[in-house]
């Protein structure tokens, strides 16, 4: 199974990988990239969702509410928070596109423990993580410091051109709280200029699994387990959106042993 996941199209349903595609347990994730007045829609079933305007606007009605236009960055190199809605599980969306836009439906297990609400932009503040070249920023979406969700954690991360993400190496595949939690997750990546490309790497301390990729923009990856430090080349600046969900809805990592000794 391949873990670098080009996109379907280059407009409408542009991603569309659920837990039987990627063989895995608990994350989907579907991305659609729409005209003005063309529209998405879903039944989520068992899952819950998270709507991430990416870039660009969109009427949406979700969980029997009209929730008027979300959306506001026309780019999302722009990095200012994005509008989000948390829909439960056994409800429905629509969204009308007002321009171009960029929708991420984030996936994962519901349990029907809250209620629709949208998630920022108030709350989410563009924040500074690592230093040197290890700097990167993020939005925080739905982490685990805000009850807004049953399963799914998502992020969204900016990594300046020449610098690392994901890094110092880290996993999160063994479900072994408060040390280690398992979570699946998924990496949606853009590049700035977008003819640029980034690099990831997803690997296993003895090697079973080891995957160097060149990611472009609009690609996915999957980390089903592992490590997974990515890194934008000189002259381009990398975005990913992070969707991690797994029976805990809690984030607990350990470094590469061999790394470790980079961890703040």
């Amino acid at each position: 199974m391949s873990l670098l996941r080009k996109p379907l199209a280059t407009s409408g349903l542009v991603h569309d990988i659920s837990p039987e595609d990627a063989d895995w347990t608990y994350v989907g994730f579907k991305l659609y990239r729409l005209s003005p007045g063309e529209t998405a829609s879903g039944a989520l079933g068992s899952d819950e969702a998270i709507l991430v305007m990416v870039e660009g606007k969109a009427a949406i009605r979700a969980a029997g509410t009209d929730w008027g236009v979300l959306g506001e960055r026309m780019d999302v190199f722009e990095k200012t928070p994005p509008h989000c809605l948390y829909i439960p599980n056994d409800q429905d969306w629509e969204a009308v596109a007002e321009t171009p836009c960029t929708l991420a439906v984030c996936l994962a297990p519901g349990k029907s423990g809250h209620e629709a609400r949208r998630l920022g932009p108030d709350g989410i503040t563009l924040t500074q993580r690592g230093e040197g070249s290890n700097t990167r920023f993020i939005n925080n979406i739905a982490m685990e410091d805000a009850d807004v969700a049953d399963s799914l954690l998502v992020t969204e991360v900016f990594t300046p051109a020449g610098h690392w993400s994901s890094y110092p190496s880290h996993r999160h595949d063994e479900d072994r709280f408060p040390e280690i939690t398992y979570l699946e997750e998924t990496y949606y990546h853009r590049l700035n200029p977008g003819q640029g490309f980034g690099v990831q790497r997803v690997y296993t301390e003895d090697g079973a699994l080891d995957e160097t990729m060149a990611v472009k923009s609009h690609d996915v990856v999957l980390v089903p387990r592992g490590h997974h430090p990515c890194g934008a080349p000189h002259g381009y600046e990398m975005y990913y959106l992070n969707v991690m969900a797994g029976p805990l809805r809690k984030w607990r990592f350990v470094a590469d042993p061999d790394h470790a000794w980079l961890m703040p």
